[in-house]
């Protein structure tokens, strides 16, 4: 009875996640799209500006991940006097951080030009680049408040206000890149301002639901400014450090590959792009019920029930191994049918078809990995996962990739399927050292409880 109340309550939490998520992802499909309709050269000043921003919106990101575990637990324990502080201290670092990155888009332009490029590309990937950075406060202060929401269990927000950002996307890029209603034709640099009107779109749609929410109103959120104090924000960020840094770790290394593989031509890295894309797409699912796990530990633990959050955490294995199968089993019979979605090129559909099937061996461990890696975040338990995800990335996936996909020393070189053969090593490695990280601290919870009791 209590395995199917906690599955009932992790999918309703997990499904406006993985909404929010995919609407994440197609903005930025939408992006490349309208950027490459209207020149390639735009739609490469996309892609370079998008590869240097990413880290930057990553570590803001992951660094307000740490809210949900510490206000899910708060809420769990009845002490709601304590999430305001703690949000509004989220808000602080946050912007610390965001008013770095402005900081950073005006030294910007100097380094651009030691980077060898054509000048027209140089220039729209500057403009695209500041649009990007200067509206970072505005992409801080959404994430907080949408954490905010997510770590009080209230997930739908997230998906709707997403479906704002999206609404807002596709007519502002279509009339940034081309000049519409009486304004300048401004290319791929228009990505970048329409971006900047997302996020400050979706900070002000969120900041109107948390004002005006009566689900919201007994947290008092607004009652009140919090100044910055150092202890509670040195705990979000001894938090959300390793959590950013782990987000980065992955996102770093899949960029990483792509440019390994160039020396090998157009067609290996395209395949690459194909199969990576659509994976991609595929382990939204499990980062959403791993999400959701998050804040349903959090909340267990914050009413002393650490034998509910153990039940929690088997759903969600359940969850995401069952779901798994299925996708895996869909990548491995669609794998040629999904590689023509993306290419019409022979050489690459053939291509990208084999490197699908390596895609659909991982997502069994990519699974496993993302559910254990998030509900340590419950167990507000995330240095260990940051050096555990550290080994498992880049120490054995990368060099097991770069042993099969770059030399002869075992095999005749396999590029790109090399490579993925140290993502299956390398995340398989996550899910077993994850695993049993997550296993020993749910054990030593357990037994502090029984030790209290």
């Amino acid at each position: 009875m209590a395995f199917k109340k906690e599955l009932k309550t992790i999918c309703h939490l997990a499904w406006p996640l993985l909404v929010a998520q995919i609407t994440q992802t197609l903005m930025g499909v939408s992006d490349t799209i309208m950027a490459g309709r209207y020149s390639a050269t735009d739609m490469a000043a996309v892609a370079i500006g998008f590869g240097f921003t990413l880290p930057i919106i990553v570590f803001i990101q992951g660094i307000t991940l740490a809210l949900p575990p510490i206000i899910s637990r708060f809420n769990g324990s009845k002490q709601i006097d304590k999430v305001a502080n703690y949000t509004h201290q989220m808000v602080w670092l946050a912007l610390a951080f965001s008013i770095l990155a402005v900081l950073f888009g005006f030294a910007f332009e100097p380094v651009m030009k030691y980077i060898q490029m054509e000048e027209e590309l140089r220039r729209i990937t500057i403009d695209y680049i500041h649009y990007i950075l200067y509206s970072m406060p505005a992409f801080a202060l959404y994430q907080v408040l949408r954490n905010y929401c997510e770590g009080l269990s209230i997930t739908k927000p997230s998906m709707l206000i997403m479906g704002i950002g999206l609404f807002v996307n596709i007519p502002a890029n279509y009339v940034l890149i081309y000049g519409k209603l009486g304004l300048p034709e401004m290319g791929g640099a228009g990505c970048g301002v329409a971006t900047a009107l997302v996020f400050v779109a979706m900070f002000l749609a969120t900041w109107l639901y948390t004002f005006k929410s009566e689900k919201l109103a007994r947290y008092n959120l607004y009652l009140k400014l919090y100044r910055p104090h150092y202890q509670d924000m040195m705990e979000c960020m001894k938090l959300g450090l390793p959590i950013a840094m782990t987000i980065l770790f992955e996102v770093t290394l899949f960029a990483a590959v792509a440019i390994l593989l160039a020396p090998f031509g157009a067609i290996v890295v395209a395949s690459h792009q194909v199969a990576l894309n659509f994976s991609a797409l595929m382990f939204m699912i499990p980062l959403s019920i791993g999400m959701a796990t998050s804040i349903r530990i959090g909340h267990l633990l914050g009413e002393q029930n650490p034998e509910q959050a153990k039940i929690a955490t088997k759903c969600a294995f359940f969850l995401g191994i069952s779901i798994a199968v299925f996708t895996a089993t869909l990548t491995v019979i669609g794998s040629e049918f999904i590689a023509k979605l993306y290419s019409i090129d022979p050489p690459v559909i053939e291509l990208a078809s084999s490197l699908l099937l390596f895609a659909a061996m991982f997502q069994f461990s990519d699974a496993i990995q993302v559910i254990s890696g998030t509900a340590l975040r419950g167990y507000k338990d995330t240095t260990a996962m940051f050096y555990l995800s550290f080994v498992s990335y880049w120490v054995v996936g990368m060099t097991i990739g770069c042993v099969l996909g770059l030399t002869d020393w075992i095999v005749p070189k396999m590029a790109a399927a090399g490579f993925w053969i140290g993502f299956i090593c390398g995340l398989s490695t996550a899910a077993v050292t994850l695993g049993l990280r997550l296993k020993y601290i749910q054990a030593k919870v357990v037994q502090l409880d029984n030790i209290n009791a």
